[in-house]
């Protein structure tokens, strides 16, 4: 905006106004408010009628247009500067004492880019016009804010195949909105995105000529361009659009008559059919039959003849590969199988024809230098060591990048690693041999360009030995030694095994403490050893078994050695050195005991007695009996039911206290066993003051907690200590009756009524003569 300002100032006159009146005359241009001076002419032949605006200001605040200002205007209030005309008091505000005029919002240069408007200048008090009528125009100066934007997306056009460089195919033109006058903001470049080498564009009008010589439709037909216009000439920040063109050669006469050629997949299996060829028999049925061979034979190809079609069929003897050899080219006979001797003189009943056959590529799957892979590796490596390499590459003529990967369904354990890009296999922990010997992961190449084509590989890596680990016994050995041996006798031969495997075998020595005064070794040298007695007269009643330590180590590096313990045991024998028992004797009583044993024995049996007087007098203690021991315990006023109830809370659902005196209720209590319902609790109605009789009142509350939403949905259990009066049945007690249960008959209480169906059923069921 100051550029813009210093460029208006730079074109005007030393001065320059809006007259407002012939002799009084008026300043208005864009100057900031802060700006005290008020620039004036002399000359009313010439003005400045025109402000500048920057189209989408984006300030918070209303932007500044310009000043109007009247040499009439003293400062002092009086003057009332009017704005009308296009977007007067719309877009545009006027500070109608100060003179200064204000855009209300964003201006789009490419909606209107210009505005004319018309001051007046008032008498603030007398609304007489001090200034005629004055026309001024506000012109909105662009910015780069619309891409340029082509006719059509897809444009399409043809060029003549084999067409020379620079033939020119079609023109593109894209269109800017912005101002075409106005800096660079619709100064569009055009350049090819999509399409080189093949063809080129002019930066200037978007002509997109061909850029390649001998473009050949045979090989191929159809070409995707994406040209781009951008503007600010190309410049950094511009604004940019793309078009696609799609570009088809059209055919000319560049190719000689042929005969068709095969064409074969490298990929096409052994024994596969790449095509057919038939020669012509103008004879009929047996006649016109023919055999068709390859002249000289061929490695690769093979021809048969369909006895159906009579024609041959050139099939595959050996893989093809494009890499290797693309174009093959041999000579096919055909002749007639049945011949007539009266015309085989002067006719040739053959016939020759050249078969060219093209290889076509396809993708291949990587190809590993070696498969399968046997790598060793010592046991014990610390984790990350150097394990072996496997190699594979595109076995396709561009030869794509390959990345490996362990297939993890065969490395649970996650022992191995490889590297993506150069296939080196390291160890992820430390191997050891005596676990497996043999680890058998796979190893999977895949393209980058295409993760479809994968090869796998077998990856077999053997462990190799590391002498780690100490011999140790053969077996657990059941030695014994008898009590009346000699020195130097015989009692064990001891052997040892080590889980390492050395390249020469084992070789393992024995030996014992040098000053164990009964036992001695001898090592055989063949990976066994002998222990001997070294005195003889040993007692079961001095030692009853001996244990001896025997050191053994093996002759690998580094050397490893163990100890490992022989329990001796002390047996008698007979004469023949044969086992008889290997118990200690019980010594005689006769020895006696000490005092110290004899008063441990006694304190054992005081002890012993104190616990079983305590366990009976625990035993004759009894719990007291409770209430109800069982559904056939009947007492006075208790009724044993099924259900179980609703716990502790239980006490809650009838109080007690209410039945001793049933006048005296509690309307408001409530249930602590649920969480209630309702805002206000029920209110139980009070009960008739005159009803002393019990049934009356269970079944009144009965039915008060039938209707009582804050009931619980289970049946309660309620203990009464008061009978009632009035009761039908009479005293139930059994204190009173003469008779035995099993004398009374009970047939009575099925007609008192339902109230006493579970008594009677209790009792009715416990007769004898229903038992019966």
């Amino acid at each position: 905006v100051i550029l813009l300002l210093l460029l208006m100032l730079s074109v005007l006159p030393s001065s320059a106004a809006l007259p407002l009146s012939p002799g009084n005359i008026g300043n208005l241009f864009g100057t900031s408010e802060s700006d005290g001076k008020i620039l004036q002419r002399s000359k009313r032949g010439w003005m400045w009628n025109q402000f500048f605006l920057l189209e989408e200001y984006t300030g918070n605040d209303h932007q500044y247009v310009g000043k109007l200002h009247s040499n009439m205007d003293k400062n002092d209030g009086n003057v009332k500067y009017v704005l009308t005309g296009d977007g007067a008091g719309t877009l545009f505000l006027i500070d109608e004492k100060s003179g200064d005029i204000h855009a209300t919002k964003r201006l789009d240069r490419e909606e209107k880019a210009m505005y004319t408007l018309h001051a007046k200048v008032l008498d603030r008090n007398t609304n007489a016009e001090l200034e005629p009528d004055t026309e001024f125009n506000i012109k909105i100066h662009d910015i780069n804010d619309n891409a340029p934007k082509f006719a059509k997306e897809i444009y399409f056009a043809s060029v003549p195949e084999m067409s020379e460089v620079g033939t020119s195919v079609v023109t593109v033109t894209a269109t800017d909105a912005d101002d075409q006058t106005y800096g660079n903001s619709a100064k569009l470049v055009y350049s090819i995105l999509q399409g080189q080498p093949y063809f080129s564009v002019d930066s200037e009008n978007g002509t997109i000529k061909t850029a390649l010589p001998g473009m050949d439709r045979e090989l191929k037909e159809n070409y995707q361009v994406v040209i781009q216009a951008k503007d600010m000439a190309g410049q950094m920040g511009g604004l940019s659009g793309t078009t696609t063109v799609s570009i088809t050669l059209s055919d000319v006469n560049d190719s000689p008559p042929r005969f068709a050629n095969l064409t074969a997949v490298e990929s096409t299996d052994i024994g596969g059919a790449i095509g057919r060829i038939k020669a012509d028999d103008p004879d009929v049925g047996h006649n016109a039959e023919m055999e068709y061979s390859i002249v000289g034979g061929h490695d690769i190809f093979n021809i048969i003849t369909d006895q159906t079609t009579q024609e041959g069929v050139i099939i595959i003897k050996k893989a093809l590969d494009y890499e290797s050899k693309r174009d093959y080219e041999f000579r096919v006979e055909v002749k007639n199988t049945y011949l007539d001797a009266r015309f085989i003189h002067g006719l040739q009943f053959k016939d020759y024809a050249t078969v060219k056959v093209t290889v076509e590529d396809v993708d291949e799957p990587p190809v590993f230098t070696r498969n399968p892979y046997i790598i060793e590796v010592h046991e014990d490596t610390a984790a990350g060591s150097f394990v072996g390499v496997v190699s594979a590459r595109d076995p396709d003529a561009d030869n794509k990048p390959v990345k490996y990967s362990i297939d993890r369904h065969t490395d649970l354990e996650r022992l191995f690693n490889i590297d993506s890009v150069n296939g080196t296999i390291t160890t992820l922990k430390a191997l050891d041999r005596e676990m497996s010997k043999w680890h058998n992961i796979s190893v999977v190449a895949t393209e980058i360009n295409n993760p479809r084509q994968t090869t796998r590989v077998p990856v077999f890596i053997k462990v190799l030995d590391v002498n780690d680990n100490a011999p140790e016994f053969a077996m657990s050995y059941d030695t014994f030694v008898c009590e009346n041996v000699k020195a130097g006798q015989l009692i064990q031969t001891i052997s040892a095994v080590d889980t390492d495997e050395p390249l020469v075998g084992h070789k393992f020595v024995f030996s014992i403490s040098a000053t164990n005064p009964n036992f001695t070794i001898v090592d055989r040298e063949d990976n066994t050893a002998n222990i001997l007695t070294r005195r003889g007269g040993f007692s079961r009643r001095e030692m009853s078994m001996y244990f001896l330590p025997v050191v053994i180590s093996d002759n690998d590096y580094p050397i490893q050695s163990s100890t490992s313990t022989l329990i001796v045991r002390v047996c008698a024998c007979d004469s023949r050195g044969n086992m008889q028992s290997c118990n200690p004797e019980v010594l005689p009583f006769s020895d006696g005991l000490t005092t110290g044993a004899l008063v441990a024995i006694l304190l054992c049996v005081i002890i012993l007695l104190m616990i079983v007087v305590l366990f009976a007098a625990l035993r004759r203690q009894r719990k007291k009996e409770p209430l109800i021991i069982s559904k056939e315990d009947v007492r006075d006023n208790v009724v044993s039911y099924n259900d179980e109830g609703g716990g502790e809370e239980d006490t809650q659902a009838f109080d007690i206290g209410t039945l001793r005196n049933p006048e005296v209720m509690d309307a408001n209590k409530l249930r602590r066993d649920i969480i209630p319902e309702m805002l206000f609790p029920f209110r139980r109605t009070s009960p008739i003051k005159d009803n002393t009789d019990v049934r009356d009142f269970i079944n009144g509350r009965l039915q008060e907690n039938d209707s009582d939403p804050t009931a619980p949905p289970y049946d309660s259990l309620a203990t009464y200590a008061y009978e009632g009066s009035g009761s039908l049945a009479e005293s139930l007690s059994s204190l009173e009756s003469a008779a035995t249960e099993g004398d009374q008959d009970y047939d009575y209480l099925s007609n008192w009524g339902p109230q006493f169906k579970k008594l009677a059923e209790m009792y009715i069921g416990k007769s004898p003569d229903r038992e019966t």
